[in-house]
């Protein structure tokens, strides 16, 4: 409960980089019917999530699944699908979009209602070993300009040949996936609101990378080189396998 009142707020007080992917008939933004609102860098602006992202225990989670010993937080991704949206979250890999390369780079996917499994994220099972494919504007569906990455298959038309997992979450669950697993989300045709936070994580072997062409994460110039290690201001370390540890 307390995270979905910061929710509420985060929404009526939308950041620079918030989108609307889809309103309703008469472009009002409603929760009875036809939303899907997305926004990042929210923990920056709103300390409820800052405290969520730097206190909960989904940083020490990341850090055990990529046997990491610190975690850095990336930044925060709020994803609101009304019921009676048909929007989809496209295919996608996460990582083109971000300035950060190596292994240890996840999302905790945190779900502040119950998803049934057919309105929940999906993935290709085993993808996070495929090549990088380029990203895509999820609003207008375009390309990312100049990245030099081949263009995403189609996986929609193409889903029997794959074998896409999808699981049924309620609050308190979370999912955590690699950062280069094509995953996808259907619309939310259920009769419950669809509210979760994606929060991004980076461990150990990761490195700020400037990539080639346009590119999402970071919104801004965290001071980094490239090659660097992750911790920065805009990236803290929030989590170390010493000090956890140090508790138990």
């Amino acid at each position: 409960e307390y995270m979905r009142k910061a929710v509420e707020v985060a929404m009526q007080f939308p950041g620079p980089h918030a989108e609307e992917y889809e309103l309703n008939d008469d472009k009002t933004c409603s929760t009875t019917k036809g939303r899907f609102f997305g926004d990042i860098d929210i923990a920056r602006r709103h300390r409820k999530f800052r405290r969520f992202a730097h206190e909960s225990p989904t940083a020490a989670i990341a850090g055990a699944l990529m046997g990491s010993n610190k975690i850095n937080f990336f930044y925060d991704h709020l994803l609101v699908k009304e019921p009676g949206t048909y929007a989809k979250t496209p295919w996608h890999q996460d990582q083109p979009y971000w300035a950060v390369s190596g292994q240890q780079v996840c999302t905790t996917w945190i779900p502040f209602d119950h998803v049934e499994s057919h309105v929940s994220v999906e993935f290709v099972r085993g993808s996070h070993r495929w090549a990088a494919f380029s990203p895509y504007h999820f609003a207008t569906g375009k390309q990312y300009r100049s990245t030099g990455l081949p263009p995403l298959p189609d996986i929609e038309s193409q889903r029997c040949s794959h074998d896409i997992v999808a699981f049924e979450t309620r609050p308190g669950d979370c999912l955590v996936f690699h950062a280069m697993i094509l995953h996808s989300a259907p619309g939310n045709q259920s009769s419950q609101r669809r509210r979760a936070l994606a929060i991004r994580w980076t461990g150990d072997d990761a490195r700020y990378c400037i990539r080639q062409g346009e590119l999402a994460i970071p919104t801004r110039d965290p001071g980094l080189q490239h090659g660097d290690k992750m911790d920065c201001d805009d990236f803290p370390i929030v989590w170390r396998q010493r000090a956890e540890a140090e508790r138990n």
